[in-house]
This record gives C-alpha cells, sequence and structure tokens, in this order.
C-alpha cells in the first residue's frame, strides 16, 4: 500500500515498492521461514542490546516476550543490572542459535570460513510483497 497515492496524504507516495523483510521465527503454519540472507551480529551485538534494553515496554514489560520479573514493584536502582544480565542472557541465547539454525546461510553470504566463525546472527526472509532485490542489491543493504 505504500505505493497507492492518497492511503496517507500526509506522506508522499513512493514510486517503488521497498524491501519488506521477515524475521525469523519458529512457526511452521503456514509455513516455515526460508531465510534468504543471515547476518553476522558479533561486531555490533552489545550495540543491539543497548537498543532493546531502550524498548522497555517490548522488551521487559511483558510485551514481545518480555518478562514482568523486572518490572513490577520493584525500584529501577535495584533492578537496572538485572535487567542488563537477562537482556544479555536471553538475546546471547536467541541470536546463538540463529547463528547455528541458519549456519549454511551465513556460509553462503560470508564464505565457509567466516560463516563458520560466527556466534550470533540473524536472518531474514525477503517478503513476496514488497520489491525482490537481487543478490547484489542484498550486498548492498547489508555489511557482509
Amino acid at each position: 500500500m505504500v505505493t497507492v497515492p492518497f492511503i496517507c496524504p500526509d506522506t508522499p507516495v513512493l514510486k517503488k515498492n521497498p524491501v519488506f523483510l521477515y524475521s525469523s521465527d519458529a512457526f511452521q503454519k503456514p509455513y516455515p521461514f526460508q531465510p534468504d540472507v543471515a547476518i553476522a551480529l558479533d561486531d555490533v551485538f552489545d550495540q543491539k542490546l543497548n537498543g532493546l534494553h531502550e524498548l522497555t515496554s517490548q522488551t521487559y514489560e511483558g510485551g514481545a516476550s518480555g518478562s514482568e520479573a523486572y518490572v513490577r514493584g520493584v525500584p529501577p536502582a535495584a533492578y537496572e543490572a538485572g535487567r542488563r544480565n537477562w537482556l544479555k542472557e536471553k538475546w546471547a541465547e536467541r541470536q546463538g542459535n540463529e547463528a547455528k539454525r541458519f549456519r549454511a546461510t551465513l556460509q553462503q553470504w560470508y564464505g565457509e570460513e567466516k560463516g563458520n566463525a560466527v556466534k550470533f546472527a540473524e536472518a531474514f526472509e525477503i517478503c513476496e510483497y514488497g520489491r525482490r532485490p537481487t543478490a547484489e542489491e542484498l550486498k548492498k543493504l547489508f555489511p557482509f
């Protein structure tokens, strides 16, 4: 709908669809996630954690798989270190599992040696509702 005129009159209509990506998940219906791209996060893992930490409602308050344990009735000074530790453990496990699960895709984009060395990763599937980028375009969009 981003290319349809007058859907959002305060925003200029786009001339072509952008690239939309699905983030990985474990759902099997309507079909299992199939990665097109896997990105190494080793060099930016702490930066990602800092960004997630700022999304309090999603990360800690029981939102998108958050945990109420680090919010309800605990003074902020007492739970700050605990929240960060919990976040690091949770995302290190998730992104570590992504690296293992999508090792072949990492090898495809980074080469076998570098792809095998990745500890933390994130994978994406190209959404059919957006523009379908070529492999060369993906290399421009992502820092391989």
